[in-house]
C-alpha cells in the first residue's frame, strides 16, 4: 500500500533533499528519473534542492498536480518571492510574454492570440500541413541515406507551420532555431540566454514594423493592429511573438523525433499505428505518446501566494512549487495498468503534457493536429523506417528544458 504525504517515514523526511532536476537512468531515455518514481511512492509532496540552495516543494502525483495547476493561489510570475527558477532571474524579470504572468494580465494578453489557435481555425490548416509533411517525405526519400530525421523532417514541419501562422519568413529558420535552442538550454549562462532572447525580440520587433506598414493575413499583423490601436506596446507584441515562435516549433519538433524513436523501439506499437486506417487510433497514439514521453521535463514552476493545505502538508506563502508532470503522467492511480508501458490503445486523453488550468498550453490544438498528420503519414509512407545508430550513440537533450534528441539517424 502506497504511503501518503502525511505518512512518510521520519527517515525519509530527515533526508537531505535531492538535487533537481534529477538524471535519467542510463539506457532508459523515455522514462522519468528513477528517484521521481521513488518519491511518488512515498507521497504526493516532497522537498528538492535547486542550484541556488533553495528547497521548494516537488509535487509528484497526478491528482495533486491537477488541483494545484488550477489553484489561483499559485503564481507563474518568476519575480514572486520563492519562485523556484531553474536559473538566475534576469534583472528585468519576465521578458518572454504572458506565459510567466498571472491573471488578469495573463488573460488579457492571452486572449489577443487565442483565435488563431481555436480548434476550427486550426483544423482548416490540415490540408496545408499534410502537403508540408508529404513534400518533406518526398525530399527525404529522394535523398541520400542515412538521414538525420530531426534536420530533414521533425524540425522543418512545425517550423514551416508556425512561420506561416505567424507571418515569419521560413528563410530565417536557421537564425530563430539557433537562438531558440540557446534560450531553452539550462546550461548556458544568463548572459548568453539574455543575448539570444534579445536577438529574437529585436527580430520580431522588426517584423512587426513591417506588418504595421503593410499588414497581411497572419498573427503578427493582428498583433501589429493592436499595437496601432494602443492595446499593446510594440515590445510586448514582439515578446509575444518570440514566445509563440519558440513554443510553436521546439516542442512539436521534439515530439516528432522522440515519438518516432519510441515507436522504433516498440515495433509492435509502430506496426499497429502504421497499418491502421482508424483515425481514432492515430489520435489515441498522439495522446499516449504525449503522456509517455512528456518532453517538458523540468517541471512547471510556481510560487505560493497564500497558504494551501494539500495531501497532508501546508504550502506556505513565499515557498516554491515544482509540478513534475512527467512522473504525474506515469501515476498508476490516473493511468491504470502499467503506466510505464507505451500502449497506443490506452485512453490517455486526461494527461497533463499540456498542463492544466489557466496556463494550459494555448497551442495544443495545433500540436495535436501536426502530430496526428505526422504519425499518420510518416510510417505509412516509409514502412521500413529504421534507426541507423545504436540507442546509446544518440545525443539526448539532457541539457534543455525541452527533452528530445539533437539528431536521429534513420534509414529504410
Amino acid at each position: 500500500m502506497t504511503a501518503h504525504a502525511g505518512n512518510i517515514p521520519p527517515t525519509a523526511l530527515s533526508e537531505e533533499p535531492p538535487e533537481f532536476p534529477m538524471p535519467r537512468a542510463s539506457g532508459c531515455p523515455f522514462d522519468p528519473p528513477p528517484p521521481l518514481r521513488e518519491r511518488q511512492r512515498e507521497g504526493a509532496l516532497t522537498r528538492v534542492r535547486l542550484w541556488d540552495g533553495s528547497t521548494p516543494w516537488l509535487v509528484t502525483r497526478y491528482a495533486e498536480q491537477r488541483a494545484l495547476m488550477a489553484d489561483a493561489r499559485l503564481s507563474a510570475d518568476i519575480t514572486r518571492p520563492g519562485y523556484p527558477s531553474g536559473a538566475p532571474v534576469p534583472p528585468r524579470g519576465n521578458s518572454i510574454g504572458f506565459i510567466l504572468m498571472d491573471d488578469p494580465e495573463h488573460a488579457r494578453l492571452r486572449r489577443m492570440v487565442t483565435a488563431p489557435f481555436a480548434v476550427k481555425r486550426v483544423n482548416a490548416m490540415a490540408p496545408r500541413i499534410q502537403r508540408i509533411v508529404d513534400e518533406l517525405i518526398d525530399a527525404m526519400l529522394a535523398g541520400p541515406r542515412p538521414v538525420d530525421l530531426v534536420e530533414a523532417f521533425a524540425l522543418p514541419v512545425p517550423s514551416m507551420v508556425i512561420c506561416e501562422l505567424l507571418g515569419v519568413p521560413y528563410a530565417d529558420h536557421a537564425f530563430f532555431q539557433e537562438n531558440s535552442k540557446t534560450i531553452i538550454n539550462r546550461e548556458v549562462t544568463q548572459e548568453q540566454r539574455s543575448a539570444a532572447l534579445g536577438r529574437l525580440t529585436d527580430y520580431l520587433d522588426g517584423l512587426l514594423g513591417e506588418k504595421l506598414r503593410a499588414p497581411q493575413d497572419d498573427l503578427l499583423s493582428g498583433l501589429a493592429e493592436r499595437v496601432g490601436g494602443g492595446e499593446l506596446t510594440r515590445r510586448e507584441a514582439a515578446q509575444m511573438g518570440v514566445l509563440l515562435l519558440i513554443a510553436g516549433h521546439e516542442t512539436t519538433a521534439n515530439m516528432i523525433a522522440l515519438g518516432t524513436l519510441a515507436l522504433l523501439r516498440h515495433p509492435e506499437q509502430l506496426a499497429a499505428l502504421r497499418d491502421t486506417d482508424d483515425e481514432k487510433l492515430v489520435s489515441g497514439a498522439v495522446e499516449e505518446l504525449l503522456r509517455y514521453l512528456h518532453i517538458t521535463h523540468s517541471g512547471r514552476r510556481r510560487a505560493v501566494l497564500e497558504d494551501i493545505e494539500i495531501a497532508g502538508e501546508t504550502l506556505r506563502a513565499g515557498e516554491g512549487v515544482i509540478l513534475a508532470n512527467d512522473i504525474g503522467n506515469r501515476d498508476p492511480s490516473a493511468f491504470p495498468g502499467d503506466p510505464d508501458t507505451l500502449d497506443i490503445r490506452r485512453d490517455a486523453r486526461h494527461h497533463v503534457a499540456f498542463g492544466y488550468g489557466a496556463h494550459q498550453c494555448l497551442g495544443q490544438p495545433l500540436a495535436r493536429l501536426e502530430l496526428r498528420i505526422v504519425y499518420g503519414t510518416l510510417y505509412r509512407r516509409v514502412p521500413t523506417l529504421r534507426l541507423a545508430a545504436e540507442l546509446e550513440e544518440l545525443p539526448f537533450k539532457h541539457d534543455g528544458s525541452v527533452y528530445g534528441v539533437y539528431e536521429l539517424p534513420v534509414s529504410w
